[in-house]
């Protein structure tokens, strides 16, 4: 289940790309499986190893085109372990809401994204995040959470304060808003309640059949109450004598 939409975020073959905070890798394995060079990053350690496995079996199997490489590795998103200028493509998917210093992290993937490079950050969206805090504090509070809710303007003036420049956006995955709705009024941990293994066994045909009925209607839903907000932006091309400038 992809968030980012390669339709409006364009990879080339050859391209080098970090997926930050990759997480279980759906990112990276679409990127791979595109024939980028991918970085997948993240703190977790169990996960980057489920992750190098998974890159493991996608080589054995023939899924990537020639060419295409695919990295796990542990890593610092505040303290990227890359020479400036490393990466043509930067994906930060669901973790800018984790993360105190948001900040912070956003000055480290402009500090590795070349000039005229692309980066795509999703988030949860402001109103069906509200709805799950306001049902559940366990949805939230606890360690490693979200500390945070972004309304889609202040995320976009936070990329624009990092010296990117946004050139898109729209709004994901509207099923999953009812989802977690229910999960956070019957409690996050409780997964045998009967709406929620029901709407969790939709989710899974959803996503497994890919059916043209829910597609259209998670389409029309997106604006409403999709679940992520994401956003597209470029590192823009210093002018010529500012060029000149930072390479004295």
């Amino acid at each position: 289940m992809l968030t980012v939409d390669f339709s409006r975020f364009p990879l080339a073959p050859g391209d080098r790309v970090l997926d930050l905070g990759c997480g279980a890798g759906r990112h990276a394995f679409e990127c791979y499986r595109r024939g980028a060079r991918v970085v997948a990053l993240d703190q977790n350690g169990d996960e980057i190893r489920e992750v190098a496995k998974w890159f493991a079996a996608m080589k054995e199997a023939g899924e990537a085109p020639e060419g295409a490489t695919a990295t796990a590795m542990e890593g610092d998103a505040l303290a990227l372990p890359f020479p400036d200028e490393s990466f043509d493509v930067v994906i930060i998917s669901e973790v800018m809401e984790h993360i105190p210093d948001d900040k912070g992290v956003l000055a480290e993937m402009v500090r590795v994204l070349k000039p005229g490079g692309r980066i795509a950050v999703t988030v949860p969206r402001y109103g069906p995040e509200k709805v799950c805090w306001a049902l559940s504090d366990a949805y939230h509070e606890v360690e490693g959470g979200h500390i945070r809710i972004y309304k889609a303007d202040e995320l976009l003036a936070r990329i624009r304060e990092a010296g990117l420049k946004p050139y898109g956006s729209h709004h994901a995955h509207a099923l999953h808003s009812p989802y977690w709705w229910l999960k956070c009024a019957f409690g996050v941990d409780n997964d045998k309640a009967l709406p929620v293994r029901a709407y969790h066994q939709l989710l899974v045909w959803d996503i497994m059949k890919k059916p043209f009925a829910t597609r259209v209607v998670e389409q029309a839903l997106n604006p409403l109450i999709g679940k992520s907000f994401v956003a597209y932006a470029t590192k823009p091309h210093l002018p010529r004598a500012e060029a000149e400038v930072a390479a004295e």
